[in-house]
């Protein structure tokens, strides 16, 4: 091997290390601005705790609490095993621009204290507008789908992300479902 190949090597290598170094640099940054985002919603949301608060701001309940047991259903999304808990929906702003900073939905778990909120939603009617799955956060709506009958006609054909800001999940903070929150006598689906 002469010298002038081994140097274009070294070459090579080093300017690979280095753009290496810049792109783990940049989705560094992107994902502490995205900590920084996410930090600022959890903070804004601290009054829906109480979620008579979230209906004084017409979120409204669709009573039910949704759970998967992670089985394919025929026609729906395929969700891993979990609830998705009882959602309160803001029907005025559904159809609206996105704004990361409020959601369409907000997510709480029954307990024996009450409600607790543990997540939120933000949905995206498919409508001729939609070309492309929304994204939010650096992630990727799931989608389209249907309304999740029966709390939710099946006509509504929307994309959504969850988020699951006040509780763990072992799937990742942006799974549909979250095996550690609990519908107690859930029956849907």
């Amino acid at each position: 091997m002469t010298r002038t190949a081994s140097l274009g090597r070294c070459g090579v290598l080093a300017l690979t290390g280095i753009l290496g170094v810049w792109l783990g640099l940049a989705t560094a940054r992107a994902e502490d601005a995205n900590k920084a985002d996410i930090e600022a919603l959890k903070k804004s949301l601290a009054k829906y705790e109480d979620y008579t608060a979230a209906v004084r701001d017409l979120y409204l309940s669709t009573v039910g609490c949704v759970y998967y047991s992670g089985e394919k259903i025929a026609g729906a999304m395929d969700y891993p095993k979990g609830a998705m808990g009882n959602h309160f929906v803001n029907v005025p702003s559904v159809g609206q621009k996105l704004d990361p900073m409020k959601p369409n939905v907000l997510i709480y778990e029954p307990t024996k204290k009450g409600l607790k909120l543990v997540g939120v939603e933000w949905l995206v009617p498919l409508t001729p507008d939609v070309k492309a799955p929304p994204k939010l956060f650096g992630q990727t709506f799931m989608g389209p789908m249907e309304g999740h009958y029966p709390l939710i006609p099946r006509e509504f054909v929307h994309y959504d992300l969850h988020a699951w800001l006040f509780r763990d999940n072992p799937n990742g903070m942006f799974s549909p479902t979250n095996p550690n929150v609990k519908c107690s006598k859930a029956d849907f689906p």
